[in-house]
């Protein structure tokens, strides 16, 4: 599964909307995905699980690329 995950670069700053970044990520589960990112220091917001239409969109997208963790 390909999972989009929404973060911000510094755990330690207040969240701001603009300052809001994405990785695409594949792995079984949610869990998976954040187990995966716990030695960066992000301040992860939202992962959020494509599939169908919604991951084909994010494909078509010239950002789409997977991040190997």
């Amino acid at each position: 599964m390909i999972y989009k995950v929404y973060y911000q670069e510094n755990a330690t700053q207040v969240p701001i909307r603009e300052n809001t970044k994405h990785l695409y990520i594949e792995a079984d589960s949610e869990r998976t995905v954040r187990e995966k990112l716990k030695n960066r220091d992000y301040n992860i917001e939202l992962i959020q699980l494509l599939e169908g239409e919604h991951l084909k969109y994010e494909q078509s997208s010239p950002h789409f690329e997977l991040e190997q963790v």
